[in-house]
């Protein structure tokens, strides 16, 4: 008799408090149901990620996405940098008596803690935009291209990126033209080219607090359009709020790489690059 009671008082317990998760279960499933772009009803985020510190000054994170049209699962993984801590430069293969390589190797070779692809080139590996690096012009002239409207450089070790009618080479220590500029300011640009064509990409930012973002899309098919890209880094909900970004050269160029003594994280391109931006400790 006592058994019974004991078991039908555990019977109720168990049925009480399962009666009481069951609100929070079904809260926890809509906490996680894919929410899709304002910009683009066929793209949604099904995992926003969270922010992982690998190293003093370095945090990693992956958004996972889903494409419904055509059926697609996209990658995004994100590095963000503390500027205090972590500084980037200009890495060139040329500096290692290369014609091009991948950035880990880039990264490697000048001890960088991570490295992305970075400037637009052409067959011969030579920047098609204004190149500077070790305070020397590789190419002087800022290109007017509806591409390459934006510039990423740095000054007196701060980064920053510009849109191209506002830059002056004497301004930046070094410094490397790309685009489009997807975020100014705060404010999203228009892009008129290839706005809404799908595509592996790369980008570095920088949002609120001056941190700076790099990204890469890891698929194996298609990617992301520009468009989404302004949305996913300006837009409150996806917790990137970048306030401005610059698109670096994508599709078989786009690669990242990252190496801390706990945490190592590789997105291969299928090309080399000549150039990337490398990201080194701080100087004390």
């Amino acid at each position: 008799m006592l058994f019974w009671l004991m078991s039908r008082r555990q019977t109720l317990l168990i049925g009480f408090i399962c009666l009481f998760l069951t609100p929070i279960a079904v809260l926890s499933q809509q906490s996680i149901t894919p929410a899709k772009l304002k910009t683009s009803p066929t793209l949604a985020v099904s995992g926003l990620g969270s922010w992982k510190t690998v190293q003093n000054g370095i945090e990693f994170r992956k958004i996972t996405l889903e494409r419904s049209e055509p059926n697609q699962a996209i990658d995004l993984k994100v590095l963000r940098f503390d500027t205090r801590s972590v500084i980037p430069r200009v890495i060139r293969s040329s500096q290692f008596q290369l014609k091009g390589a991948n950035v880990k190797m880039l990264a490697e070779k000048s001890g960088a803690i991570a490295a992305i692809n970075a400037n637009y080139f052409d067959e011969k590996g030579q920047p098609l935009g204004f190149l500077k690096a070790d305070a020397q012009e590789i190419n002087r002239t800022v290109s007017k291209s509806s591409l390459l409207s934006g510039i990423f450089g740095m000054r007196s070790l701060s980064p920053f990126i510009v849109h191209r009618d506002g830059f002056q080479s004497p301004q930046a220590d070094e410094a490397l033209q790309s685009g489009p500029l997807l975020l100014n300011r705060g404010a999203t640009l228009e892009v008129t080219r290839g706005a809404g064509r799908y595509s592996r990409r790369s980008v570095i930012g920088i949002d609120q607090d001056n941190r700076l973002l790099i990204a890469v899309t890891d698929s194996i098919l298609g990617g992301l359009s520009w468009v989404e890209l302004q949305e996913l880094f300006s837009a409150p909900q996806w917790q990137l709020q970048a306030t401005d970004l610059l698109n670096l050269d994508g599709g078989g160029s786009a690669q990242l790489y990252v190496k801390t003594a706990n945490f190592e994280e590789m997105i291969a391109g299928t090309a080399e690059v000549p150039v990337a931006i490398g990201f080194f400790k701080k100087p004390n």
